[in-house]
Formats: structure tokens, sequence, C-alpha cells
């Protein structure tokens, strides 16, 4: 099977959740020897063509290419132009390649230009299968800001997902909000988000006297940091105990100057991050919009029980077994979930973990779960 996957990045070369999505994607598929033509872009320092945050064995089903993303001219809407000219240099570059690829996958915006070919010449095209990730624009915003921007992605976002063949979701309300834009159930391929088994502890889950929460993540207003910021101050005000760990990178002016309160910086190092979540109790997620977050896998993966709010696809990782569901951008629901974590006893939080960590393993492995990804394409070739 020979795969064309165009992205719109692949971790470490540009960061972000999506861009990790991509980058274990990638990486499990050519494991699984999958021949992938990857067309991705570099906003880092690393040299990309060396492409060597993949195995030699990985490599050899990798065929690199790399583009330049276009600048953007500052005036508002100037990344979905860019974007859109990003999609015809793809075409550009694999138009006379189609019938090499069984499966195009693309992320984002990257096969807008290559969708509007095919509907000119279905036949001249390999299925066409494309990921938006969480749909954050179609979901509840933060501020004005925030939905002003949200309205300059809806329309080329609802266009792309309802002429692509086919629509890839990690499910729950992801789903909802793909089948709410015209999207045919049939249409639509629901492969959640995973986790290495590198990430999954195995043994020694205990609950701290002190109860000890952590964020991982930006400051990013649509991650619902200014509302947990408020929500900690609160806890404070009324002299209850706890610890609060912050990874991520942070300002000075940015950080709460609160007894109990540690910032750690950015950590790239994930033994060092999973050192941190070894320690913590509840890992903490109060986003206004998300796709299926891989911060709460890494939190379950260490044991942790989750607080996080009921967006994309979260409801699929957080249940009632193992952990709290917050009211999106509701400070006083924050705090009063916070209250009731630090209040619960030991064999309430313990059994919160063991759940988190079960779930990790039944269902949340890439192994398991690239392998629904490759049945999913070879049923459609054979279609």
């Amino acid at each position: 099977m020979h795969l064309a996957i165009v992205c719109d990045g692949v971790h470490p070369y540009v960061m972000g959740g999506m861009q990790r999505h991509t980058y274990y994607l990638v990486k499990y598929l050519s494991r699984m020897g999958v021949k992938i033509t990857l067309v991705h872009f570099n906003m880092s320092n690393l040299d990309i063509q060396k492409l060597e945050v993949f195995s030699e064995q990985e490599r050899v089903y990798i065929e690199n290419i790399v583009l330049e993303f276009p600048k953007g001219d500052g005036l508002p809407g100037h990344y979905v132009r860019a974007s859109y000219k990003y999609s015809c240099m793809v075409y550009d570059l694999l138009k006379d390649r189609m019938a090499e690829f069984d499966f195009i996958y693309s992320k984002g915006f990257s096969a807008w230009k290559m969708i509007e070919e095919k509907k000119k010449n279905p036949s001249a095209f390999p299925p066409i299968g494309v990921k938006f990730h969480g749909y954050e624009m179609f979901q509840k915003q933060a501020d004005t800001k925030s939905l002003l921007k949200s309205y300059l992605l809806r329309r080329p976002v609802r266009w792309i997902s309802l002429n692509a063949d086919y629509v890839f979701s990690y499910g729950s309300k992801i789903t909802e909000i793909i089948k709410s834009l015209g999207v045919k159930t049939s249409s639509v391929i629901e492969i959640p988000a995973g986790i290495e088994k590198e990430w999954i502890r195995e043994s020694d889950l205990q609950v701290n006297p002190t109860r000890q929460f952590v964020y991982l993540g930006r400051y990013e207003r649509r991650k619902g940091i200014e509302e947990l910021n408020r929500a900690i101050e609160k806890l404070s005000a009324d002299k209850l105990s706890f610890e609060f760990h912050f990874i991520g990178p942070f300002t000075e002016a940015q950080r709460l100057k609160i007894p109990g309160v540690y910032y750690h910086g950015s950590i790239t190092d994930n033994a060092s991050i999973r050192s941190i979540l070894d320690k913590a109790d509840f890992l903490v997620c109060p986003s206004w919009s998300e796709g299926m977050p891989n911060v709460i896998l890494e939190g379950m993966s260490r044991a942790c029980a989750i607080i996080a709010t009921d967006v994309g696809a979260t409801s699929i990782m957080l249940a009632q077994d193992n952990g709290l569901t917050v009211e999106t951008g509701d400070i006083d629901d924050l705090v009063k979930q916070l209250k009731q974590a630090i209040n619960m006893n030991e064999a309430e939080i313990l059994s919160f973990k063991l759940a988190s960590l079960m779930k990790v393993k039944e269902k949340f492995v890439y192994e398991r779960i690239l392998n629904k990804f490759v049945d999913s394409i070879q049923t459609i070739i054979k279609k």
C-alpha cells in the first residue's frame, strides 16, 4: 500500500498537537511496511532533509518531500490564503503521480487544491481523506477575537469536508460537528488518537497527602488557562491545601505568585515529563475547544485522574470512572470540581487512577489504533 500524506508539518519540525499526531502516524505506518510519500515543511532549526527523528528502518518506507510554507501578508485571513497557496504547491508537486497512490491522507488545508481538481476529473485521482482534528472553529469560543478568527476558517473547512471523499474524526462531539456540516455518515472514519507503549506506567500507584494537580500545555486562550488561574486564586483564598504544577512556556508575567504553585517551564524530555506526571493525582485540561488532547492520554498513561471540559473527543477518554467533567468556561464549576478532588479520599482517587491506566492500555495504544486505520484504508481501496 502506498499513501501520500500531505500535511501542515510533522513534529518536531513544526510544533503542535496535530504535528505530533502526524509524526506518530508516519512512524507506525512505516514500521508496518506501508510506503509513504510525506509532503511537509519546516519551522525549526533542525535539518529536515535528514529526517533523523525516524529510525533508519522507518526511513526505508518514507519518501521525504519538503516544501516552504508561503508567507502571509498580515491581513485578516492571511493564514487561509497562505494555506490555499500551499495546497496549490502540493498539487503541482504530485499531480503527475496520482496513479502511484492508493490513498491520499491530508491534514488541514493541504489537499484543498487537489480536491478542487478532483471535482473536475474524479477518475484521475485516488480517494482523498481529510482531517481537521478538532474542528475547533465550530466549537465554543473563549472571546470575541477567537470567534472572529473562527469565522474566517469555517467556510473553507466546511467546503473541504463536504467535497473530500472521506473525513477522519476522533469521534464523539467531533463526529457530531462533521455530520452537522452535511457530511454523510458513510464518509466519516472514526480513528481515535493514541499513545506509545513506552508511556504506560506499570505499577506503584500512589495518592499524595497534599493533592497534586498538573497542567501540561501552552498559555493559550482556548486552553482555558485564564479560567484555571482564577480558580487557583479562589482555592488559595479559601486556604485549601494543594499543589499545582505547570509544564509549558509561561512567561514571568503569566505566572501566579501563590504558595504551592510551581512552574517547570518547557520540557521536551519525555522522561522528565513522565516523572512529574507520576507524582500528580489529577491532570487538568479546562479547554474551550479541543480535538482529542494528547496531554490527557499522557496523563492517563501515567495513572493520573482527569479533570477536563467535555469538548472535542474528550468524552472518549474521560468518564465517571476516571475523573471529573467541568462546564466549559465556568470558573465556579472548575473551582467546585477542584475542591471535590481535594476532598476525595484515597480509595476514590486510586480507583480513578487505575481506571485511567486500564483505559489507555485497552483502547489507545498506537499499534492497536493504526491497525484499525490500515484496515479502513484497505477496505476503501478494495471498493
